[in-house]
């Protein structure tokens, strides 16, 4: 049997597989609150306990975290855990433990999701044997890419949601200003994220917001901001989500350029299915395609959200099946 992971700043996914051909099988699954914890062990010990399972029974695991990973440890980036493969093998006695950044992880599922996995924003022109790439929006901003390699795609790390924001826009421009204003610097994780959300939200209310409960200068909850947005009972709400979109679609685009995604590139993250609709009004697109003189390319890439809300975990088994 198989343990996957996918460890999240809020919550933390724990899964028990069985290896089938090309995509292993979900036997059980928990949800654990991370900070609940004080480690890793203590999370994976609980689901164990849970199911009254052995360690002797596990033959590997794998843990997407959220961080960048040296020589299999990692210093999670917004939970304060080191987490070390070697020490989780230790504890349990697991033949075989890898850690992987958490959209790394995410990207080995890209291969075996199913077609009602998936919803196209563009179907474009698929190239069997070109690369891919993966963005993720969600408590923080991940991205990965797929390289085509004798086969196969090689899932490969990035830390690009922490690279500098690049507006396109006057209005993106002020919002630039905005986050220097009280941050410093501008990464597309401070405005392409839950908390990125809520920062265009405190951009675009300068007296706050009856509709999701705030004050001048105080941050809103996403989720309100985009159930505002989506059902038009906030036009500055409104406005947040459309700022959100096009920089979503904005920096999609730059990623399919930056490793010729002639493959397609993935949507995953807890944000893009929810505000699906807004994907697929045309600001998503337009910002994507916005790409002279490489428009025509970008209009030929293939681009899908991710419907699976357990990508992450599965992608985690699928390496750790090997």
């Amino acid at each position: 049997m198989l343990i996957a992971g996918d460890v999240g700043a809020t919550k933390t996914l724990i899964g028990l597989f069985s290896p089938e051909p090309g995509r292993p099988d979900l036997v059980e699954a928990r949800t654990f609150t991370t900070l609940e914890y004080v480690s890793l062990e203590g999370i994976v010990a609980a689901f164990l306990e849970d199911l009254q399972l052995s360690s002797d029974a596990i033959t590997a695991a794998t843990f997407g975290v959220a961080g960048p990973i040296v020589e299999q440890v990692a210093q999670l980036t917004n939970v304060p855990w080191r987490v070390s493969a070697g020490a989780l093998a230790a504890y349990f006695t697991f033949p075989r433990v890898t850690l992987l950044n958490d959209l790394e992880a995410m990207a080995y599922s890209v291969p075996v999701l199913r077609p009602d996995e998936l919803a196209f924003l563009q179907a474009g022109r698929p190239v069997a044997t070109g690369n891919a790439a993966l963005i993720a929006a969600g408590t923080g901003l991940g991205e990965a890419l797929l390289h085509f390699v004798d086969g196969r795609f090689i899932p490969s790390p990035t830390e690009g949601g922490h690279a500098d924001f690049a507006p396109r826009t006057p209005r993106e421009i002020a919002l630039l200003e905005h986050v220097l204003g009280w941050n410093g610097r501008a990464d597309y994780e401070r405005v392409l994220s839950g908390p990125g959300l809520a920062n265009i939200h405190r951009f675009t209310h300068d007296r706050g917001c009856a509709v999701c409960g705030t004050t001048s200068g105080t941050l809103a909850d996403p989720s309100l901001v985009s159930q505002a947005a989506l059902d038009g009972s906030c036009p500055e709400c409104v406005a947040a989500l459309d700022l959100f979109v096009s920089i979503y679609g904005a920096e999609a685009g730059n990623l399919a350029l930056r490793c010729v995604a002639t493959a397609g590139v993935y949507l995953g993250g807890g944000i893009a299915p929810k505000i699906l609709p807004a994907l697929q009004d045309g600001r998503f697109l337009e910002a994507f395609r916005s790409k002279a003189p490489m428009d025509a390319f970008a209009a030929l890439v293939p681009v899908a959200v991710i419907l699976n809300e357990r990508a992450g975990l599965l992608g985690a088994a699928v390496h750790a099946q090997g």
